[in-house]
């Protein structure tokens, strides 16, 4: 699990690829084009391709085609995990010195 957390936090390790999720986190299940990327960021488009690529690499972001369109999505399951990866040890220090200061 540390090498897939890693590669998922190192994933979103640039502000411009963090903005790119945080969007279509944002849009939900629906996604986004990369047009409707490119106006909720501002990301240039050849720039905008190598982020999505990279995060749909890390498995974070998941790409459709639609005809001549290609749909965007957040992996949710993989944003999830990630979260909880961070978070399984929340505070497990805290409860540590809590039970030695009594």
């Amino acid at each position: 699990m540390w090498e897939t957390a890693a590669a998922g936090f190192a994933a979103m390790g640039s502000e411009a690829r963090l903005q790119v999720v945080k969007a279509l986190v944002r849009a939900g299940h629906a996604g986004l084009t990369v047009g409707e990327i490119q106006d909720r960021t501002g990301i240039a488009p050849s720039t905008l391709a190598h982020h999505l690529k990279f995060l749909a690499g890390a498995g974070l972001v998941e790409q459709e085609r639609a005809g001549r369109t290609t749909i965007n999505r957040a992996c949710f399951g993989e944003l999830e995990n990630l979260a909880q990866f961070i978070l399984s040890e929340c505070c497990a220090d805290d409860c540590t010195r809590a039970a030695n200061d009594g």
